[in-house]
């Protein structure tokens, strides 16, 4: 790896650009996939979008899940609806595509704006390739319901501030701009949530603020009489919802009081809540940044000390540049505005990620070695835990020889990662932002043995599979929508709860499995067809034969595992709780 020594500066910059390049062709790898980390909820929207695309209107959004229609602006919706060819093309790949678009879209940002900042391009080839490496990005910036869309709406007014405030210190953003970032703000909003308004406009309004060259109060008005005008303009974009919807009551009833002010009410107490030490809490909250960072987590404490240790000379120093200003505003307003609902997450301050990753990219000299080498260091457990995930998957048969050693190769590769860096102080910060890439790569080769022949049903099963209802299982809001991608065809998939599978699944004992056994028979005799998971990685036949025949057969990773399915005996051997069959099951 290169350093940043001056007379290796072209060298550094190639090197960045490569692993820029590296980063986008990870996001690539198995977009359409299974097991793309995501948030839960993703086929409850995919579900909504392909109700709705099946009406043939653009509105009121269609869904058949109970309260659970009105849950998200309708601009999350269109784009499935539009990607997906109105359900000519329902693919997943296709219909995560804009997302992955939106994020090549943020990342320009982040580039070109530090190259006005800096006159180079390596520190924006840095910022991005942090940036990517966030696990928030990888998690969020590429699946259906994703961040990557609002996030650049609400960033768009600020790298255009940022690039005006590097190239003309004295101008700033007249009506017109105002107009069109109102625009902006308000695209955001339409894919979110109109609340978004408070952090999105206040960010916007502390960057003109504290950037301003010649501070006063006349330009204090300005600024806030422009930016309360682009608020209410965002507003008025969102509400065009409530007037373009033919059923505004439940649009008001559903994603304005169910969804967005009950994040303002918890049963424990607003402030017993705000002060729990546990996830929903304000302390937890502090350290959102951080938690997106995923393995870059340290280098967030690493880059408040180099702020700490700058406070004695802020007097001297102050005012502070204007770039740094509007980056330290948008982080800054971002994770205060989300202290005060009732519901916290880490993934709320994703639309501020951008500005962390530039601040980091500016100081990645300043911030010691010492924030990078925990990243190197946890990479290591988690690349073994990898490993051996692949290594059994190999082992009963899902993996071929190629698969396998596409993923050991690229362990090997983060593993002399780790070494390099732990080795030479200089290359200890690229180091920890290649191996965390390096590790994403990894799990995608790790899990595409699943997105191939071994995950799926072939043609066979899926023509063989009856019209009619097909009871399939579901442990989680919408997720018997997968079987759309699953089992394409003219089908009505019934979700069941198995409680029985479950108990099934916590031990091998006869109890449990009769009544695993005995729910699948009364299923068969009300279904066209079942879709039945095995209650143990060592069930390889479904409890019902004779009595029924099997249509096709496919491997899954489980998740949301029942208490004690995971326990310290078979840690080890995640095929007897992770791996799991699935059979598509018609009666004899």
């Amino acid at each position: 790896m290169p350093t940043t020594s001056p007379s290796s500066e072209r060298l550094t910059t190639a090197f960045w650009l490569a692993l820029l390049l590296l980063g986008f062709a990870i996001y690539l790898q198995g977009l359409g996939g299974q097991y793309v980390p995501t948030n839960g909820d993703e086929m409850v929207y995919l579900h909504i979008a392909r109700e709705t695309a099946e009406t043939g209107q653009w509105l009121p959004l269609a869904s058949e899940l109970e309260n659970m229609r009105n849950t998200k602006p309708p601009l999350l919706i269109w784009q499935a609806m539009v990607a997906g060819g109105w359900g000519q093309g329902w693919h997943m790949a296709a219909l995560r595509a804009p997302s992955l678009l939106y994020l090549l879209l943020i990342c320009a940002g982040i580039v070109f704006s530090l190259r006005a900042i800096t006159q180079r391009w390596r520190e924006g080839l840095i910022a991005v390739c942090v940036f990517l490496a966030f696990l928030s990005t990888f998690r969020y910036g590429r699946p259906y319901l994703t961040s990557a869309p609002e996030t650049f709406w609400f960033s768009l007014p600020l790298f255009a501030l940022i690039w005006q405030r590097a190239r003309l210190p004295a101008a700033g953003p007249g009506w017109l701009a105002h107009v069109v970032f109102g625009i902006a703000l308000g695209l955001g909003l339409a894919y979110k949530s109109f609340a978004l308004v408070a952090p999105a406009a206040a960010a916007w309004w502390l960057a003109l603020v504290a950037s301003e060259s010649h501070p006063s109060w006349p330009a204090l008005l300005r600024h806030t009489l422009r930016v309360a005008f682009s608020a209410v303009l965002a507003l008025g974009v969102f509400g065009l919802w409530f007037v373009l919807d033919p059923d505004p009551q439940s649009v008001w009833r559903e994603f304005i009081v169910g969804e967005n002010a009950a994040k303002f009410a918890d049963p424990r107490g607003y402030w017993r809540a705000a002060l729990a030490f546990d996830g929903s809490g304000v302390w937890s909250q502090l350290l959102a940044y951080a938690i997106n960072a995923g393995l870059l987590f340290f280098v967030l404490p690493g880059l408040a000390w180099v702020g700490l240790k700058a406070l004695p000379q802020l007097r001297r120093r102050w005012p502070l540049p204007a770039p740094q200003a509007i980056l330290l505003a948008w982080a800054a307003v971002w994770l205060l505005v989300f202290l005060f609902p009732s519901q916290r997450s880490a993934r709320y301050v994703i639309p501020a990620m951008p500005a962390v990753a530039m601040l980091i990219a500016l100081h990645w000299r300043d911030i010691p070695r010492g924030w990078y080498l925990p990243t190197l260091l946890l990479a290591a457990p988690v690349l073994l835990v990898l490993t051996r995930l692949a290594w059994v998957g190999h082992e009963i048969g899902l993996a071929s020889p190629a698969e396998i050693g596409l993923t050991l190769g690229i362990v090997a590769a983060a593993v002399v990662c780790i070494g390099l860096g732990l080795w030479r102080s200089a290359w200890s910060r690229a180091a920890a932002v290649l191996c965390t890439l390096l590790v994403y790569a990894a799990f995608n080769a790790m899990v595409a043995p699943l997105d191939g022949p071994a995950g799926r049903y072939d043609e066979r099963a899926i023509a063989a599979a009856p019209v009619g209802r097909i009871a399939v299982p579901t442990g989680f809001n919408g997720q018997f929508e997968r079987f759309q991608f699953l089992l394409p065809g003219a089908h009505d998939f019934v979700p069941y709860d198995s409680r029985a599978q479950a108990r099934a699944r916590r031990g091998p004992d006869a109890e449990g499995q009769a009544q695993a056994a005995e729910e699948l028979r009364q299923l068969l005799s009300t279904h066209a067809a079942v879709v039945w998971t095995a209650s143990h990685g060592e069930q390889v036949t479904p409890p019902c034969l004779p009595d029924c025949r099997v249509l096709g057969e496919r491997w899954l990773l489980t998740s949301r595992h029942a208490p004690g399915e995971i326990r310290k005996d078979n840690l080890w051997y995640p095929q007897q709780w992770l791996y799991r069959r699935e059979w598509l099951l018609v009666r004899s």
